[in-house]
């Protein structure tokens, strides 16, 4: 009987060490490590609400590791420091790992659940795959996976803020999707984003809005009236939409009479960034609801990257959208001339 007891003992105690190596509860946890990276830190947000505002994963000799409560399955979106983005579903209780090489970050592996095993199989065999090739084969996972997170992850970024959208093939497929699983709220997102899409798109006249900027004053359609307008979003953390603002700030100086601005800030944290609007001298409507995302001016405008750019006439018709980083200003200053 004593040695049951102390078997027993010793299994009880096994347990809770094999336990305490993972993540408890609602936890989860993602590590791993890059080559030829050494010091540095991750951003990471979630486009389906699974964290609020955005967090940071500090980077030491390559190797990082992050823990996070979540109630369920969700999405997480890790932003490396060359702005491009790896996209990893967390789960209560589940572990991840991430290997590869910071030279070579469309490459990394993603192990320890199905769903980020399966969508690394798929990012390996689409690396292999042209262009023109990508957009079938993408089409062809979700029609065959039409209940799965990753499905609503590649609707997203393949046919609704991709370079070059689809969205009568995008519509399509999240109908497809939502029939599957007509309770996903996050399907229902998109629905909408692909109405607002479809509803700016280029000669259309731009949707009526109306919002709150971070001084508390009234942002509408009606600033932009007479003049050439620009609608951008940006954040404190991404130097691309920043240096477009300084851009814009440029352009306002020399055509004070011509030009009209609103920015959209996708920071969480409403005092970030106004800090970095004062420092900048941004002097235009910024506005800042904290909803990254998720914000209704962004999805009705159907502005769903960062940076984005929509140009509209005196009349309000959508005249260019996402233009070139590289390009603003000589692609905005060619309608003040």
């Amino acid at each position: 009987m004593r040695r049951l007891a102390i078997h027993c003992w010793l299994l009880a105690v096994g347990c809770l060490l094999l336990g305490s190596c993972g993540p408890e509860g609602d936890k989860f946890r993602l590590s791993g490590r890059l080559r030829n990276f050494n010091q540095g830190e991750f951003l990471v947000y979630s486009p389906d609400g699974g964290l609020v505002g955005i967090d940071t994963i500090k980077v030491r000799d390559g190797r990082f590791s992050y823990e996070k409560e979540v109630r369920k399955e969700v999405t997480l979106m890790i932003v490396f420091p060359n702005f491009s983005e790896q996209v990893v579903f967390a789960a209560p209780g589940e572990e991840v790992e991430i290997k590869g090489d910071a030279t070579h970050l469309k490459e990394v592996s993603i192990k320890g659940t199905d769903e980020n095993e399966e969508l690394t199989k798929l990012r390996m065999r689409v690396n292999k795959l042209t262009p023109p090739e990508i957009p079938a084969a993408i089409a062809q996972f979700i029609e065959e996976n039409p209940t799965s997170i990753i499905s609503i992850y590649l609707l997203d970024k393949y046919f609704v803020t991709a370079k070059t959208p689809d969205y009568v093939e995008g519509q399509r497929l999240a109908a497809l999707m939502l029939k599957a699983n007509p309770d996903n709220g996050r399907l229902r997102k998109l629905e909408k984003q692909l109405e607002g899409l479809k509803n700016s798109r280029l000669q259309a006249s731009l949707p009526v809005f109306s919002t709150t900027d971070i001084n508390g004053k009234k942002t509408d359609n009606s600033l932009l009236k007479g003049k050439i307008g620009v609608i951008t979003t940006w954040a404190t953390w991404n130097y691309q939409s920043t240096d477009i603002q300084r851009k814009l700030r440029k352009l306002q100086k020399k055509y004070p009479e011509k030009l009209s601005l609103i920015s959209i800030c996708m920071d969480g944290d409403k005092r970030e960034c106004r800090k970095r609007s004062d420092h900048d001298s941004l002097l235009w409507p910024i506005v800042c609801d904290g909803q990254l995302f998720q914000s209704p001016l962004v999805q009705q405008l159907g502005l769903f990257e960062i940076p984005s750019i929509v140009v509209v006439d005196k009349q309000g018709k959508i005249i260019a959208r996402d233009i070139e980083q590289n390009n603003v200003e000589q692609e905005i200053e060619k309608f003040l001339k």
